[in-house]
C-alpha cells in the first residue's frame, strides 16, 4: 500500500494539533532513541495467522517499553494496546489507520462500548515505520506509568495485549468500533529482568523432553501429556538452564509448556501420550507433579543462580518424567504436526548448593471458599513465623524465582515477606494474572528469607459467572492459591501453607444457620462442600465468612517432602500479627512531555529504509 502524505493544511483541518511528517525524517530526528540493548531480545506472534508480529526490549533506567510491530499484508490500519483482562472496550491503544487521503499514528483510548477515541495525551511515540520484505515494521516506545487516566499501567506480572485489524479506509479515528473488528489478545509478561546470564560450565549436556510427532487436536484448547524417561543408571546432576523448543510455524500454536518428575515410590509408570484429560491416561501420571521447568509464550532462557542448580538423577529420584503441552488452537486447525518440548541443560558438576522448590499459600481444602457473584474476594494463606524459624537454617534461604498458580476465578496474587510484623517487600506481584498463562518467573531481586520471618500469599478471585461457592480443592472448577517458590539452599520445608481452623468454620455454619431460618445444613454427616452450597448468599452470610478468614485461628501445613509436618503444635495457631503493611505502587509519571507529539503523527508509508 503506498499513501500519499496530505498537505500540512489538510492535516490541520482535521487534527488542529496534527504534525506532518515523512518517516524519513522521523527516522533522522529519532537516530539513537531506543536503549542500548536493541535490537528487541523478545518477541511473540500476536495472531494464529501469523498477520501481526510483536518484539520489544525494556530500558529500566528509562522506565520505557520499546516496540517493534511489524505487520503483515496491512490493508487500511492496525490497532495494538493493553487492556486488564484482554477485552477491546476499556482498552489503552496505539492505531495506524488510513483515510483516502493519508496514513496518521496516535494514542488512543476505547469507552467502555469500545468506542476508539484519539487521546488528549499522546505517551505512545513514533520512532520509526519502514516497508520490509515481511511487511510493515512500526517502531514506537511508552513509558511504564502516564499518569493519564486513560492509559494502562505498564508493571511487572502478566501483561494482556490486544490487537484489532482495519479492513477499510476510516473517515476519522472516531469511526472505529472494536466490536465489529477482527481483534484478539495474546499474554506476555512485558517487564523481563534484566538479568546477567552464568557462563555455563564445561561439561554441559543437553537432553530434549519432547512429544515426538503430535496430531495437534482441531480444537481450541489442549492440553498434551507424554512420558519419557532418564536412562538406567542415570547419576545425579544438576539442572542449570533450560529453554524452549517449538517446532517451526507453530509459534502462535504452542503456548505453554512444562516438565514434572514423577513421584519416586513408583517403579515404573506407563509410557502415554496424549491428552491429558483422556480417560485412557494411566492413573500414575497424577502423581507427576514435581516441576523441574516451566515455559511460557514470550519467555527466553531460564538460567539457574551460578552457585545453584536443580538436582535430578540418581537414588531416590525418579526417572519418569512428564512433559505437557498447552495448545491453544482459537481457529481450529486440523493437520498440525508438533514435537515442541523443553531442552534442559545439565552438569555433573554439583554447584555449591541444590536449588529447591516450596509451596507457599492455601492448603488445597474446601475450608476456603468464595462465594458466588463475587469480583473481588481475597483469600489469604501464611507461611508463619513459627515454621520458618523451625525449618530454615540459620543464614536462611534466597528465593530467586516464583511460579505463581490458581484456578480458573483466579485475577491477581501476591507473595509479601513480614519481618518483626512488618511487611518488607514484595516477593513477587501479579495484578493481572491469568490461569491461562503461567510460567516460571526469575525475580529482578532475590529476595533473602531468615528464620522467623512470614511469608503472606493473598489471591483475588472472581465469582461473577458462578451460582454456587468455590470452594478449594484439586478439582479445575476448584480454586487454589499457591506461590511455587525456587531458591537455595535446598531444606525439608516443601511445603509452608495455611487454612482457616475447620472448628471455627463450623461455628459460622451454626451462626448462619440461626440467621437464615435452619436453611444451613450443620448435619454431622453433611461435607464443606455440602454446607458451602446451602448458604443463601445474602450480603450478611457473605461479610461474616470475609470477617471470619481475617480472624480465626489457622491449620499450619509446615510439611516436610515426605509430607510430614514438622514436630510441634499446628492445629488452631493465631494468625501473624502484622502492625505495618506495604503500600501499594504508585505510578512514577515522566518528568517531562516536551518531545511528545500533541496529536497524531501524520505519515507516508513509502518503501525502503524511511
Amino acid at each position: 500500500m503506498k499513501v500519499p502524505s496530505p498537505s500540512a493544511r489538510e492535516a490541520a483541518s482535521m487534527y488542529g494539533t496534527a504534525v506532518a511528517v515523512f518517516l524519513v525524517i522521523v527516522v533522522a530526528a529519532l537516530q539513537g532513541s531506543a536503549p542500548a540493548e536493541s535490537p528487541f531480545p523478545f518477541h511473540i506472534p500476536l495472531d494464529p495467522e501469523g498477520t501481526l508480529e510483536l518484539s520489544w526490549n525494556v530500558s529500566y533506567a528509562q522506565e520505557t517499553v520499546y516496540f517493534q510491530l511489524l505487520v503483515r499484508e496491512l490493508k487500511a490500519g492496525v490497532l495494538f494496546g493493553m487492556s486488564d483482562r484482554g477485552e477491546l472496550e476499556n482498552a489503552d491503544l496505539v492505531v495506524l489507520w488510513t483515510d483516502r487521503d493519508g496514513a496518521y499514528f496516535g494514542d488512543a483510548w476505547s469507552d467502555q462500548k469500545g468506542q476508539v477515541h484519539l487521546d488528549s495525551q499522546q505517551d505512545y511515540q513514533l520512532l520509526r515505520a519502514q516497508r520490509t520484505p515481511e511487511g510493515l515494521c512500526l517502531l514506537f516506545k511508552r513509558p511504564f506509568g502516564t499518569c493519564d487516566p486513560n492509559d494502562y499501567l505498564i508493571e511487572d506480572g502478566t501483561v494482556h495485549l490486544v490487537y484489532g485489524l482495519l479492513e477499510e479506509p476510516l473517515q476519522s479515528l472516531e469511526a472505529i468500533n472494536t466490536s465489529g473488528l477482527r481483534t484478539g489478545l495474546q499474554r506476555v509478561q512485558l517487564l523481563k529482568p534484566s538479568i546477567p546470564q552464568p557462563a555455563l560450565p564445561a561439561d554441559t549436556r543437553t537432553m530434549e523432553i519432547r512429544a515426538p510427532d503430535v496430531l495437534i487436536p482441531g480444537q481450541q484448547t489442549t492440553y498434551w501429556c507424554y512420558i519419557t524417561e532418564l536412562p538406567d543408571g542415570f547419576p545425579r546432576h544438576h539442572i542449570i538452564m533450560y529453554e524452549p523448543i517449538v517446532t517451526e510455524g507453530n509459534e502462535a500454536l504452542v503456548h505453554h509448556m512444562e516438565v514434572f518428575q514423577c513421584a519416586a515410590e513408583f517403579e515404573s509408570v506407563p509410557h502415554f501420550s496424549g491428552p491429558c484429560d483422556s480417560k485412557m491416561k494411566p492413573q500414575r501420571l497424577n502423581y507427576c507433579r514435581h516441576v523441574l521447568a516451566a515455559w511460557a509464550l514470550g519467555a527466553k532462557a531460564f538460567y539457574y543462580p551460578e552457585e545453584a542448580g536443580l538436582a535430578f538423577g540418581g537414588p531416590g529420584s525418579s526417572r519418569f518424567l512428564r512433559l505437557e503441552v498447552h495448545y491453544h488452537n482459537p481457529l481450529v486447525i486440523k493437520g498440525r504436526r508438533d514435537s515442541s518440548g523443553i531442552r534442559l541443560y545439565y552438569t555433573a558438576t554439583l554447584r555449591r548448593f541444590d536449588a529447591g522448590i516450596m509451596e507457599l499459600g492455601l492448603v488445597y481444602t474446601p475450608v476456603m471458599a468464595v462465594p458466588p457473584q463475587e469480583t473481588a474476594f481475597v483469600l489469604t494463606g501464611y507461611c508463619t513465623d513459627k515454621c520458618t524459624q523451625l525449618a530454615l537454617p540459620p543464614s536462611g534461604i534466597h528465593i530467586f524465582a516464583s511460579q505463581l498458580h490458581t484456578h480458573l476465578t483466579g485475577r491477581k496474587v501476591v507473595t509479601v515477606l513480614a519481618r518483626d510484623g512488618r511487611e518488607t517487600e514484595v516477593v513477587n506481584r501479579d495484578s493481572h494474572y491469568s490461569p491461562h498463562f503461567q510460567e516460571i518467573r526469575m525475580l529482578r531481586k532475590v529476595v533473602s528469607v531468615h528464620p522467623g520471618d512470614v511469608l503472606i500469599t493473598s489471591c483475588t478471585y472472581n465469582t461473577e459467572d458462578r451460582r454456587l461457592a468455590t470452594v478449594g480443592g484439586f478439582g479445575i472448577l476448584e480454586e487454589m492459591c499457591v506461590n511455587y517458590v525456587h531458591y537455595y539452599p535446598q531444606t525439608q520445608l516443601e511445603l509452608c501453607k495455611s487454612a482457616v481452623d475447620p472448628g471455627f468454620l463450623q461455628k459460622y455454619f451454626h451462626l448462619v444457620n440461626r440467621f437464615n431460618s435452619e436453611e444451613v445444613c450443620t448435619c454431622p454427616q453433611a461435607s464443606v462442600p455440602e454446607q458451602f452450597a446451602s448458604v443463601p448468599w445474602n450480603s450478611f452470610n457473605r461479610e461474616v465468612l470475609k470477617a471470619l478468614y481475617g480472624f480465626a485461628p489457622i491449620s499450619m501445613h509446615c510439611n516436610k517432602s515426605s509430607a510430614v509436618r514438622f514436630q510441634g503444635e499446628w492445629d488452631r495457631q493465631p494468625l501473624p500479627e502484622i502492625v505495618s503493611r506495604l503500600e501499594e505502587p504508585t505510578p512514577h509519571c515522566p518528568a517531562s512531555r516536551a518531545q511528545s507529539p500533541t496529536g497524531p503523527t501524520v505519515l507516508s508509508i513509502g518503501e525502503g529504509k524511511g
